[in-house]
């Protein structure tokens, strides 16, 4: 906003973009939340690609507590790895999860990695996380928004300890991290990067009560 000497403003919008809301084209059915412990996340609002129903076969989760700790030099390694991970999921339902700023420039606000290494994933999320310390402004999946929205990958911004939030790695993180069945020369990164088999779990969103849920 730039004010003049007369008290009166003009606002310039800095970025503008449309969202995309295709989805199934119709309202979506959330299902009631009985048993919290088997949710993977819940949240209002912050996601973009409209109303869906998408069964997940895999989630890769990058943990952030970990992943902070890695030097500059391993966290690009981490996304050289998402980009191998990225290739064994072409044709697969897979959800890619991690803290902060997905394709940032900074490794310390998120994993740097480009679309390309990303591209195969059906769902895609950010996380933010009161508990770990690490609160950045994620990015709504901004360095890679053209793409994001022509491949159609559904996107979900995650606000750890916020109100109307629940997130919980354990749901993912109790299963059993197969990376190296997929990655053998991975070993070194089973801390930080966490894949498992989902089979049976779904996301669900609905545009018009803008309702989330993954379990």
């Amino acid at each position: 906003a730039n004010f003049r000497r007369d008290n009166s403003f003009k606002v310039n919008l800095v970025q503008c973009r449309p969202l995309q809301t295709k989805g199934l084209g119709r309202t979506v059915k959330i299902p009631d939340l009985k048993d919290v412990k088997g949710c993977f996340f819940s949240t209002k609002g912050n996601f973009m690609g409209g109303s869906v129903r998408l069964p997940i076969d895999y989630v890769i989760f990058i943990a952030a507590g970990a992943y902070l700790k890695l030097s500059e030099q391993e966290k690009y390694e981490v996304a050289r790895q998402i980009g191998m991970i990225n290739r064994e999921m072409k044709g697969k339902n897979a959800m890619l999860i991690g803290p902060g700023r997905w394709g940032s420039t900074t490794p310390s606000l998120g994993v740097p990695v480009h679309f390309s290494e990303l591209c195969h994933m059906k769902v895609l999320c950010e996380y933010a996380s009161m508990k770990e310390g690490f609160m950045p402004e994620l990015s709504y999946g901004s360095h890679f928004f053209q793409d994001i929205v022509e491949s159609e990958i559904f996107y979900v911004a995650i606000f750890d300890g916020y109100q109307n939030v629940i997130f919980n790695p354990d749901r993912i993180l109790r299963e059993e991290n197969l990376l190296t069945s997929f990655l053998p020369d991975s070993g070194q990164f089973e801390k930080v990067i966490h894949v498992a088999n989902t089979s049976g779990m779904q996301i669900y969103s609905d545009i018009v009560t803008q309702r989330l849920l993954c379990r």
